[in-house]
């Protein structure tokens, strides 16, 4: 089952600000200590919820804006359902805090009478649903587990814990032997171990977000070959279009200072560095012929598939462009499809044109931005966040920030979040982001039309360590999420240095942070590591039999 990433977003009351506050710190006291016959913090929504994996209340302030209250949640399967089971579970509390938000313009303002009036008993889901934020880009660390299989398999590993014990009696025994010992006796206990595991991300959604990532790229290409196109249009000599674009890239190319610095981010083309003794020669000798070797064939298999993507690119462009125009000339559609794949293949030379053109325009930008490099964070809502922090193996980070203004901003910031979420959804399958594998959610949402950005994580660990594992690890997403916003430390490129600024970054983090009121996790000890570690003593437990080198590598999460 696929999970859901949401937001709700409505203008808080200025004037009830306190009383907003509290209302939701009753909240959190009322799901911290639950009446019977639920026992243990959070016991009740965790089980009238049971599709909820996190959800979190926050209150956002603003000199320049009215406050702005936050929903956010994370669930299993569609809105509908998770709305009802969220009413059934707090609707009245979650009632009362909705009276101390602005009642919204439109169609919306209507509904929200109803929901608010006194002893009123209207459905919130209809209302809620329509103020939900979709993120512009989100993160799942257990991709395709949702609560019910993260909870059922948590239980089989400390069953399978207890009936190891100390390990003692099985010390003599195989691999296989203990595979086979082991599920025997928790078969009775775990009957769902007879079904077939479930596909965790299944073919057809994969295919999806291959389709969806090449349908950006050649959006992408259209708009960037547009010079291209142009020119082709008004001048028939091909060559002379493909000279003239390449010309114009090197001519804009050489305004750019630092070009070969983005070069040099992209290619990886900086030596590692190199400590303790040379290696031998000939085993060198060797390493290079075999890496030399892997990369040349590396190189000649991504040409060929370039090659086959731009042609598979004209060709649909052509297509397209045929069945619109050939209805309206007397021309045929093979004919009129042929002139323009020609055009739309010239087009492509002038995509360097389009870069560096744009390139130089961010750059110039980039150079003027105004920085912030200590902005300030009252010591009392510091204190207050901190006291918040650290309870758990899990923690939470709410941010919103102003977008900086401008055409090209507002531009780059769009392209760059919905390339960067297709981008994550076909290379981040395996719960890693970079080389980080904290991240429970986390997502990027705008909002007050494009003014603002709002970022939301469920991570493990703390926010210092959270922090640092951006900045070494993950620090050029980072910044093409964030780059083009208000104080971001400075930014060339859009990825290049940015996040890398440790403090100058943690202090801004800080300063757009709001204090969490209320959190919710379903599974507030496990870490995404471990949550993948049951699921892998599972898959193991599953299978009626394995081989002895398999069963040698399942023992080791045991």
């Amino acid at each position: 089952m696929s999970q859901t990433v949401l937001s709700v977003v409505l203008e808080a009351q200025s004037k009830g600000l306190s009383t907003l506050r509290e209302l939701i710190e009753q909240l959190k006291h009322e799901e911290e200590n639950p009446p019977p016959p639920y026992t243990g913090s959070y016991s009740r929504l965790r089980s009238l919820v049971p599709t909820l994996h996190f959800m979190s209340i926050s209150v956002f302030e603003d000199d320049h804006f009215d406050p702005v209250l936050v929903i956010e949640a994370n669930f299993d399967g569609p809105q509908g359902p998770f709305w009802a089971q969220l009413e059934a579970a707090i609707g009245p509390r979650l009632r009362e805090i909705l009276r101390y938000c602005e009642r919204p313009a439109g169609r919306t303002g209507e509904a929200f009478d109803l929901i608010t009036r006194p002893g009123s008993k209207h459905p919130l889901a209809p209302f809620l649903e329509a103020h939900t934020v979709m993120p512009m880009i989100f993160h799942q660390g257990n991709r395709g587990l949702d609560r019910r299989r993260i909870d059922r398999e948590a239980k089989l590993f400390f069953a399978t814990q207890e009936k190891l014990g100390n390990g003692a009696q099985y010390r003599s025994t195989d691999a296989v032997t203990l595979h086979r010992t082991l599920r025997s006796s928790l078969r009775g206990s775990f009957d769902w171990l007879g079904e077939p595991e479930p596909v965790r991300i299944p073919g057809r959604e994969r295919l999806a977000d291959l389709a969806k990532l090449a349908g950006f790229v050649m959006a992408a290409l259209l708009v960037l070959s547009f010079p291209g196109v142009l020119l082709a249009l008004v001048v028939p000599n091909g060559w002379l279009v493909v000279i003239v674009s390449l010309l114009a890239a090197l001519a804009t190319g050489r305004l750019i200072k630092d070009l070969p610095d983005l070069f040099r981010q992209f290619s990886g083309s900086e030596p590692a560095p190199v400590s303790g003794p040379p290696p031998r020669m000939r085993d060198a000798f060797a390493r290079d012929a075999a890496k030399s070797a892997g990369s040349a064939v590396g190189s000649v298999l991504m040409a060929v598939a370039a090659a086959l993507f731009l042609a598979v690119y004209v060709a649909l462009a052509a297509i397209v462009f045929g069945a619109v125009i050939a209805p309206l000339i007397p021309a045929p559609f093979g004919e009129t499809a042929a002139a323009a794949a020609r055009v739309f293949a010239l087009g492509l030379s002038s995509v360097p044109f389009s870069l560096c053109a744009i390139l130089l325009w961010l750059r110039r930008l980039e150079d003027r931005d105004p920085s912030h490099d200590e902005p300030e964070v009252r010591p009392e809502r510091l204190q207050d966040m901190m006291r918040r922090e650290d309870f758990i193996a899990q923690n939470h980070m709410g941010s919103m920030v102003l977008v900086k203004p401008g055409l090209l901003r507002a531009v780059l910031i769009r392209a760059g979040l919905a390339g960067l979420a297709l981008i994550l959804r076909v290379v981040a399958t395996s719960g890693y982001l970079g080389s980080m594998r904290t991240i429970h959610f986390a997502h990027w949402a705008m909002v007050g039309n494009g003014s603002r950005l709002m970022f939301f994580s469920n991570f493990d660990g703390s926010w210092e360590s959270y922090l640092d594992d951006f900045i070494e690890k993950a620090h050029g997403g980072l910044t093409l999420a964030w780059g083009n916003c208000v104080g971001f430390p400075p930014a060339r490129f859009l990825s290049l240095e940015g996040a890398t600024h440790g403090r100058k970054f943690k202090n801004w983090a800080r300063h757009s942070m709001a204090t969490t009121l209320f959190w919710f996790s379903a599974y507030r000890d496990y870490t995404v590591n471990q949550i993948e570690r049951h699921a892998r003593v599972a898959s193991g437990l599953r299978q009626p039999t394995l081989s002895p080198e398999e069963a040698i590598a399942w023992t080791r999460d045991l």
